[in-house]
C-alpha cells in the first residue's frame, strides 16, 4: 500500500479489525519510511462495474463518489455515520448483484434514490432533486406527493399542495 504522505510503497499493517457490520476490514498502517500512519479499508468486491454515462461515455466505477453523493445528500441531518455506510454498501451490492459489468448512471441513481428513501426523507428530495434536475417547484411538489402518498398508503395528501409555489 502506498504511503499518502510521502507515496513510498514500504507500509506495514499494524492492526486489523473487521468493521461494525463486518462488511470490511479495517487496517491501520505504519509507513516505515517516514513513520506517518494511516487507515485503509478493504472490502469484497463481487465484480468490476463500469458506469454508462448519459452521454455514452464509459468510466470505472467509484465507490467513494458515490458515497460522496449520499454523504452530500444528508449533510447536516441526523444520520449515524454507520448507517450511512451501510447503506454505500447496500447500494453497491445492489448494483453488482445485477449480474452485469456496466451500469447506466440511470440505474445508480434510481438504487440510490431507493435507498434514500428508506433512509431519511429529506436526503432522499435534496437528491432527487440535483438527480432529476428540478427547475421549479412543481418539481418539488411530485416528489414530495410520492412520498406523502406511500405513508398514506398510495394516496396523495393535501402535504404536497402546503409547498409554496415560489419563483
Amino acid at each position: 500500500m502506498r504511503c499518502p504522505n510521502c507515496t513510498s510503497l514500504d507500509t506495514q499493517v499494524k492492526d486489523s479489525r473487521p468493521t461494525e457490520d463486518s462488511a470490511a476490514i479495517r487496517r491501520r498502517r505504519l509507513c516505515l519510511a517516514c513513520g506517518f500512519r494511516f487507515t485503509t479499508f478493504e472490502r469484497v468486491q463481487l465484480r468490476e462495474l463500469s458506469v454508462i454515462k448519459r452521454n455514452g461515455r464509459r468510466v470505472p466505477f467509484d465507490r467513494d463518489k458515490l458515497a460522496r453523493s449520499v454523504v452530500i445528500a444528508l449533510r447536516k441531518r441526523n444520520v449515524d455515520p454507520e448507517r450511512v455506510e451501510q447503506t454505500v454498501s447496500k447500494i453497491v451490492r445492489d448494483l453488482e448483484n445485477l449480474g452485469e459489468n456496466e451500469v447506466t448512471t440511470e440505474t445508480i441513481g434510481e438504487t440510490v434514490m431507493a435507498h434514500l428513501r428508506d433512509l431519511d426523507d429529506v436526503a432522499y428530495v435534496r437528491f432527487a432533486s440535483v438527480y432529476r434536475n428540478f427547475r421549479e417547484a412543481k418539481d418539488f411538489e411530485t416528489v414530495l406527493g410520492e412520498l406523502s402518498g406511500e405513508e398514506e398508503g398510495g394516496h396523495a395528501t393535501p402535504a404536497a399542495a402546503a409547498v409554496p409555489a415560489s419563483k
